[in-house]
């Protein structure tokens, strides 16, 4: 009976796992295969879509061309596996639901930008001009687990030149938010986000 709870409310948290995949890998297609590089569409004042693709790390960080890129990619499978057990073991131990969302949405985000990086350079093109498409599997721009991750969603809540009064800034152009990021990002950053606002419900210290 135990047995049947915990598969019950497993298969709930693979469901927010396989919705996140699903809003992560269907916008990336999108955006790839309708934007050209760099394109930008404004939605908002301070909301646009802009097409980026990141080789590196999260929140567009670089890590050490393409034999950084190798490692980073092994290591991100690494972790996916610790994420896994990981939540498996919250579920077992009926760890609070904050918990278990947390970490759900973090290895929701990890495979999504896995996929980038494992299967993107394999199955799209690479074009100076114009916009991707879908080729023969293994004869896109990239070896396997060099993939470059999809990044698109851009906050320039604001932009402009800072007042000369401040200290080595003073006068040079500035944006907030200046990251450029993706649903996965997004995915990883709520579940970490969950982990330190309620750290203290989700791991109560014993008595």
């Amino acid at each position: 009976m135990q047995k049947i709870i915990e598969n019950n409310i497993l298969k709930k948290y693979i469901a927010i796992i396989i919705i996140v995949l699903l809003i992560d890998q269907i916008s990336k297609i999108y955006v790839k295969t309708h934007f050209r590089m760099n394109e930008v569409y404004a939605l908002t004042d301070w909301f646009q879509i802009h097409f980026v693709e990141n080789p590196g790390m999260a929140w567009g960080f670089e890590f050490g061309g393409k034999m950084g890129k190798l490692l980073l990619s092994l290591f991100r499978i690494g972790a996916l596996f610790f994420i896994g057990s990981w939540l498996l073991n919250a579920v077992r131990n009926n760890a609070h639901f904050l918990l278990k969302l947390a970490i759900a949405l973090i290895f929701a985000g990890a495979m999504g930008n896995i996929l980038d990086s494992v299967f993107y350079g394999l199955i799209f093109n690479a074009p100076v001009h114009g916009l991707a498409h879908f080729v023969p599997f293994g004869t896109g721009y990239e070896s396997m687990l060099h993939g470059r991750v999809v990044d698109m969603l851009d906050f320039p809540l604001w932009s402009g030149n800072l007042p000369n009064w401040i200290p080595f800034y003073g006068g040079k152009y500035f944006k907030f938010f200046n990251a450029i990021f993706n649903v996965a990002d997004f995915a990883i950053s709520v579940g970490v986000g969950i982990m330190i606002i309620f750290n203290k419900r989700i791991f109560p210290k014993e008595v």
